[in-house]
């Protein structure tokens, strides 16, 4: 099998690398996180401009024809930057649901502007009793009138505090953690009775904790088919499970690369501790790491639009466990190997650290995919 990547795809992956380079030197990322919104305006309508918010879309859906290998370009760089503009809850997760089970108005009214850079997304499907849980879901939605009253609570919304619409998993029949009975809505992040406390996470992405008094939304703010969200949402949370392996390998690499440059200039005994073989093991096996959480990456990227939901949702575990597993590596050895300052705030490698340990958690940790692997291959 050829895996080398098509020219256009080389040119999408120069210029996101180019993007990085020019826009997330570590001094300028920290201004960024500093910034009232956590990102940048200018950087989102670049993105627009470059054809990422779209690229991953069918044409018919106002999108240029792309797929999940050209979403894994992207995020292994933005990995690299740590890119802090909301492209998974806005393009991943947000487009993503809409893309799958959106009417054409719904695609028209809310695709379109996003691809264009004009409106943005949040996913709200946490609760605090859901852990890793999809189908964990409390929020209700009751019938009013032609339209629905939403009351609940949910947690570590991430960009709910500049998104333009809210897409809220809510159940609409039948008891908590059963798969049946889930219905998505798109609601006004400004709809009357929802009221949101907003912070900055470990990782310097925001997020906010949003409760729902009765808010009311019409009939067309129902996304796909009323009791059937489950199949759509767990789809879309596999799909964002892979962007975010890509994102981490991007992480590896920049964690790696810092690492390998400080053991070359810091001395001790008159010689760069780089010189010590114990420590180029250490480094050799941080390399190993990478590459195999970078092969099992590109092979669930691979199998994410099988038709077959088994093979997809193994896939997606699969990388998972592995990034897991890699992630916490690679960072614990180049805080080992920056020692103490390694985890202080002036150097980037506690950024990336930080971030791996993030992403380790979004959507099941390394124990909860290796959990869900492990069934789905006894059930096959």
């Amino acid at each position: 099998m050829d895996l080398s990547l098509s020219d256009e795809q080389k040119q999408l992956q120069d210029a996101a690398e180019r993007f990085v380079r020019d826009k997330y030197t570590f001094e300028n990322r920290r201004k960024i996180a500093a910034a009232e919104r956590g990102w940048l305006p200018e950087n989102w309508a670049q993105m627009a401009e470059l054809g990422w918010l779209g690229m991953s879309f069918k044409e018919e859906d106002g999108g240029y024809g792309g797929g999940p290998i050209e979403t894994m370009i992207v995020m292994e760089q933005f990995g690299k930057g740590l890119v802090l503009e909301p492209f998974l809850p806005t393009v991943v997760l947000g487009g993503g649901l809409i893309a799958a089970a959106g009417s054409k108005a719904q695609k028209e009214a809310l695709l379109a502007p996003m691809i264009e850079g004009k409106k943005q997304f949040a996913f709200a499907w946490l609760e605090r009793q859901s852990r890793y849980n999809l189908a964990d879901v409390s929020l209700k939605a009751t019938k009013e009138g032609k339209g629905w009253s939403l009351s609940g609570h949910k947690g570590v919304v991430y960009n709910a505090a500049s998104a333009d619409e809210i897409i809220v998993l809510a159940r609409t029949a039948g008891s908590p953690r059963e798969e049946k009975g889930l219905t998505l809505f798109v609601v006004d992040g400004k709809a009357k009775g929802l009221s949101r406390r907003d912070y900055p996470t470990q990782d310097a992405l925001r997020a906010s904790e949003l409760t729902f008094d009765k808010v009311s939304v019409g009939a067309d703010a129902v996304l796909g088919k009323v009791d059937g969200a489950f199949p759509v949402v767990e789809e879309a949370v596999d799909r964002a499970i892979v962007a975010l392996c890509a994102e981490a390998t991007g992480c590896m690499d920049a964690i790696n690369a810092a690492t390998l440059e400080y053991i070359k200039t810091r001395k001790q005994f008159g010689q760069p501790i780089g010189k010590f073989q114990v420590l180029q093991h250490r480094m050799v096996d941080c390399f190993t790491n990478a590459q195999e959480a970078r092969s099992m990456t590109l092979m669930a990227t691979l199998k994410i639009d099988d038709k077959d939901p088994v093979v997809r949702r193994k896939a997606a575990s699969g990388a998972k466990v592995q990034i897991g597993k890699s992630g916490k590596f690679c960072g614990q050895s180049a805080v080992q190997m920056h020692g103490g300052m390694g985890v202080t705030d002036e150097l980037s490698v506690s950024h990336y650290f930080k971030r791996l340990t993030m992403i380790d958690l979004m959507f099941g940790n390394q124990q909860h995919h290796l959990t869900r692997y492990s069934h789905l291959a006894m059930a096959a």
